[in-house]
């Protein structure tokens, strides 16, 4: 099988630690992280992935909104840089290892942390971070 991931939800994930908008977007958000750690593929998609699902019942879904198209954007161009290699839509990604550790690494020092800025979040993930990312379910 396959994760479908938007490009922000990269980021997302390297600090995950079981926080949510709901208990159904956490639940969900858990069976994700464990495909992940099962070793499954990333499938980059442009819009709503398989981390969204449980949002798109609500009535205007953020995660339809420019601010996260914006987020997608510019996560995309980070870690493409990080990895060296373009991360478009259709793009494939195996979150092997290393590559979480290179990940967390360069979100750790702010390289791949321009798509955060004006997220809810951005002051638990910046702490989860700083905490040598204890906790994380990835």
């Amino acid at each position: 099988m396959t994760v479908r991931l938007r490009a922000h939800h990269l980021l997302c994930l390297l600090t995950y630690v079981g926080k949510g908008y709901s208990p159904a977007f956490t639940a969900n958000y858990d069976v994700v992280v464990e495909r992940l750690a099962g070793g499954e593929d990333i499938l980059i998609v442009s819009g709503p992935d398989d981390i969204c699902a449980p949002m798109l019942d609500e009535s205007e879904p953020h995660c339809l909104g420019e601010n996260a198209a914006g987020r997608d954007a510019v996560a995309a161009r980070d870690v493409a840089g990080l990895l060296g290699r373009p991360l478009p839509a259709g793009a494939w990604l195996e979150l092997d290892p290393s590559t979480l550790a290179r990940m967390r690494e360069a979100f750790s020092s702010g390289l791949t942390r321009k798509a955060c800025p004006g997220c809810e979040w951005f002051d638990l993930c910046g702490a989860v971070a700083a905490s040598g990312f204890h906790g994380t379910r990835i």
